[in-house]
């Protein structure tokens, strides 16, 4: 992995709990009941075993990915923000387009985003035309439905 994986320390929190939460209840369940099932005889007909292993595999790719994502988090508090005049990551944007449709965003960590709720990942295309933007920028964005021009309105950090 080349570039840093930037995370709120929000975000960073709900990986750990995910990660802790597999490695010390789930896991740890699922084998009982592998354990179980090879002991019952036949493994080749034997639906636990065989839906277990495959839990388990499951369990263990998604450990590994979650512990490589946060080896090489770099955990940046949005709140310590020194210059609130820009959009940096965790800032949170009131855009408006050329259709004057208002839009608010948050910029946040690859690993927390969900358009839905308005947090968009720090390398999302939309997130890289508004970096270093202040108040009153124009950024035009390449989307995969055309090319929008999106005019900076407002810029907050959390406090």
């Amino acid at each position: 992995m080349d570039a840093p994986n930037y995370i709120t320390p929000a975000g960073y929190t709900v990986l750990r709990a995910e990660y802790d939460q597999l490695l010390g209840e789930e896991r740890p369940r699922i084998v009982d009941v592998v354990s179980w099932a090879a002991g019952n005889g036949d493994r080749s007909e034997n639906g636990d075993y065989i839906y277990g292993r495959k839990r388990l595999r499951e369990i263990d790719r998604r450990l590994g990915w979650l512990s490589r994502r946060m080896k090489a988090a770099k955990v940046i508090d949005p709140a310590a923000q020194i210059d609130r005049s820009r959009v940096f990551f965790g800032a949170t944007v009131t855009l408006i387009d050329d259709d004057d449709a208002e839009r608010i965003v948050t910029l946040v960590g690859d690993d927390e985003a969900d358009a839905g709720a308005g947090m968009i990942g720090w390398s999302a295309p939309l997130a890289r035309a508004l970096r270093g933007a202040g108040i009153g920028d124009t950024r035009r964005v390449t989307l995969p439905a055309g090319t929008r021009d999106y005019e900076v309105l407002a810029i907050s950090y959390p406090v």
